[in-house]
Parts: structure tokens; sequence; C-alpha cells
């Protein structure tokens, strides 16, 4: 069972001392490094590579859960990635190790938390979609060609010339031209 230890710092010009000193005295054999990287960012080459190094029974250490991750949904999503794998995590400032009970129930009561702060936003979503539309507002993305520009591009086929080429003409993908003659047609 190894420890290995995940520093990161947001700006170039920040220093990863405090948390090398932390994870050091934590017991970690091996500490793998972010610089620059903002912790919204899913992709991170040092905890790619942290990740990468991890075997069951060895456990993930972090200074603080927001060197980790920026949102409550992102790092139950890393953590829980790590539970499958037969790893655990420890969290030195919060105190989380899920290789505790404690550490498990502070866990899944995030994960709760996360799922209603969701579902929260799933039903204000839903709840604003239905107000616009009794407003008589157009909800979703605005089509990328008009009717004028689709019954031209309609023309523009009929007299012989390719989907592929319009779309260039238009700069559009040829599916939105597809897209674009077939609402013509339910019109």
């Amino acid at each position: 069972m190894a420890r290995i230890g995940y520093a990161r710092v947001s700006t170039a010009d920040q220093h990863l001392d405090l948390q090398i000193r932390a994870l050091r005295a934590a017991g970690c054999e091996r500490i793998v490094e972010d610089h620059g990287v903002s912790g919204a960012q899913q992709r991170r080459s040092g905890l790619s590579s942290a990740m990468r190094v991890l075997r069951k029974g060895d456990v993930l250490v972090v200074w603080r859960l927001d060197r980790l991750g920026r949102s409550i949904g992102h790092l139950i999503i890393i953590i829980d990635r790590l539970k499958r794998r037969g790893i655990g995590f420890l969290s030195l400032t919060e105190n989380i190790d899920t290789s505790s009970a404690g550490g498990k129930l502070i866990f899944h009561i995030l994960a709760a938390i996360a799922e209603f702060e969701k579902s929260l936003i799933r039903e204000r979503t839903i709840a604003g979609i239905a107000a616009a539309k009794a407003r008589g507002k157009c909800v979703g993305r605005r089509p990328s060609l008009n009717k004028v520009q689709c019954s031209d591009i309609r023309a523009a086929i009929n007299a012989g010339m390719s989907v592929r080429d319009v779309a260039r003409q238009y700069n559009v993908h040829p599916r939105t031209i597809v897209r674009g003659i077939e609402r013509l047609e339910i019109d």
C-alpha cells in the first residue's frame, strides 16, 4: 500500500512548498504536481500521471479538497473512480479518509448534496423553459439557416449542386443543410 500525493497550484507564480511538506509529513512516497492549472480543468497532466501510478490498495493524498477539484460534482467523480479501482482517498486539511467509516460518511453526504443540487438546477431549468414557452418565446438554439436560405438551398440542390458544396458555401455542416430542407417540408 503506497501513499501518492497530488499537489496543484492555479497560477505559475504560486508555490507548492506548503502542500509538498504536508504530503511528505503524511507519508507520501511519491508526489505528483500540476503548476498553473485550474482545478476546474478535467484534464490535468499531473493528476493523470497520479491516476496511472495508483494501484489497488494505494491511497491518493491531497493537502485540501480544492486541490483535487473545484466542484463537488467533479470531486465525487474522481473519488468514485478511485473507489471503483480499490484506491483510498485522504484529504489532510478536511480530514476526509475514505478508508474510514467517518470519511465514507462525509463522502456520501457530499455526493447526496451534489445530487440534490443537480436536481434543483434541473427543476429550475424545466420551469424556466415552461415559463418562456408560456410567454410565447422560442426555446433552444436558433437555426443556422433561415427559411429564405433553406429555400435557396433546396433550389440549388434541385439544380444539381451537391449538399457538400452547398454546405461549404453557407459555412455549415452538410447535416445542417439536410435539416434545413426537412424543416421547409414540415412548415
